[in-house]
């Protein structure tokens, strides 16, 4: 992990995220709402989910995030988070109810936050499944593939 990436991790005291991938902390919960910390440190990457709520992205640090968005309508779309607008980047994102998401640093770390209302619960998470996934978007089976784990490592 890139030094600097190792500071953020120590400053803010992030954990391993079970079945995404990453590291992070919760900063808030309450009945109405949840927030965390989140790093990306290349090679990892945030496996294809869907959440049963919104949840808003919000850039920190280090380099872009590359988010791989797949809509029920069987759209397919990437969108970046990061500081450079005149590069298209966001600085912030709100991904709907239900679409599968997924990503990646688009160097080697990315501190992002996310905001979820109603509060984030694993009952309202679901895990994408990389031939299911790349059936229903074939157009997306590359980037797919890079975010998903193979059956015997979920």
């Amino acid at each position: 992990m890139p030094p600097e990436a190792a500071r953020w991790v120590e400053r803010l005291a992030l954990e391993p995220l079970e079945h995404e991938g990453g590291l992070y902390r919760r900063m808030h919960l309450d009945e109405h709402s949840s927030a965390i910390y989140y790093l990306l440190a290349d090679p990892d990457f945030s496996a294809l989910h869907a959440l049963a709520s919104v949840e808003v992205y919000h850039w920190y640090a280090g380099d872009p995030l590359r988010l791989l968005l797949l809509h029920p309508d069987g759209r397919a779309e990437e969108r970046l988070l990061g500081p450079d607008a005149d590069a298209g980047q966001l600085p912030q994102l709100v991904v709907p109810p239900g679409v599968m998401q997924g990503s990646s640093s688009l160097g080697s770390w990315s501190l992002v936050g996310t905001t979820m209302s109603p509060p984030f619960a694993w009952n309202g998470f679901e895990l994408g499944e990389r031939a299911a996934l790349c059936e229903r978007y074939p157009d997306a089976s590359e980037r797919i593939a890079e975010l998903t784990r193979p059956a015997d490592e979920v």
